[in-house]
């Protein structure tokens, strides 16, 4: 007999196998069918001992037409009775299309349920010791994607450019060169900038510098996506923990 078709929607943390929630575990072993995303550790694959894994991630530019078959996996295989997960990198509510996910699956009928992620937002600057936040340096963070859709710069990081706030961009290396421009514009040429390539994993790489200086240590360092861009005081006064930090890890910056 055919169980109830539901989709659980799953996030898998920032990269750290070991950062992935134990009702997110739970749910893996539970599963089905599990479609997951290139950002998704693939070890957290063997939690899913007994389900059928389909690799859905997307390339550049062929986001719609992907997305579309993402939806369409899911309400077929849910509809046989099975249970599916969607396993999504970080949080899948931050910037996952998890909502539009499930919104589509709600529409055919289809039981849902959540499990929220650790995002890289946040873990990725934390592995390294650097804060968003602190007390009389920073009152908010904000969090943007550097591309959208369209491919093109996000429009909101020039008003971040103009603020005090700590600002955190995903998605942003490709639109590097333009984000550093948004924030020249404004007369922030030595506002502190920090790079974390492969945040959480063992191939993480941090570069830290300036507005004015953090071009040159990309391409010193050749560091590329997958990578959190954070922009704010709260970089420099996070110095003491993450120079602590790479040494304990064996790391220079």
């Amino acid at each position: 007999m055919n169980k109830q078709p539901k989709l659980t929607l799953v996030g898998a943390g920032p990269g750290d196998p070991e950062l992935i929630t134990l009702k997110a575990v739970r749910v893996l072993e539970e599963a089905d069918v599990v479609l997951y995303d290139a950002l998704a550790n693939e070890e957290l694959l063997a939690h899913a001992k007994n389900a059928e894994k389909i690799f859905v991630g997307k390339r550049r530019g062929m986001h719609k037409f992907i997305q579309e078959k993402i939806h369409d996996l899911i309400v077929s295989h849910a509809l046989k009775g099975k249970h599916v997960v969607r396993l999504k990198g970080g949080d899948p509510f931050i910037f996952g299309r998890g909502s539009e996910e499930l919104k589509f699956v709600i529409s055919k009928g289809i039981e849902i349920d959540i499990v929220p992620g650790v995002t890289s937002a946040i873990a990725a600057p934390a592995s390294f010791g650097i804060s968003l936040t602190q007390r009389g340096v920073n009152e908010s963070f904000r969090v943007i994607t550097g591309t959208r859709s369209d491919l093109k710069l996000s429009e909101d990081i020039e008003a971040a450019a103009s603020s005090n706030t700590t600002i955190v961009i995903l998605m942003g290396m490709s639109k590097l060169e333009s984000i550093v421009g948004k924030f020249i514009a404004k007369g922030k040429n030595h506002i502190p900038v920090a790079i974390v390539e492969n945040g959480t994993k063992k191939e993480e790489q941090l570069a830290v510098g300036t507005i004015e200086t953090i071009l040159e240590l990309v391409k010193e360092k050749k560091l590329s996506n997958p990578a959190i861009i954070v922009v704010g005081e709260t970089v420099k006064e996070s110095e003491v923990l993450y120079q602590q930090l790479l040494n304990q890890k064996g790391k220079v910056l």
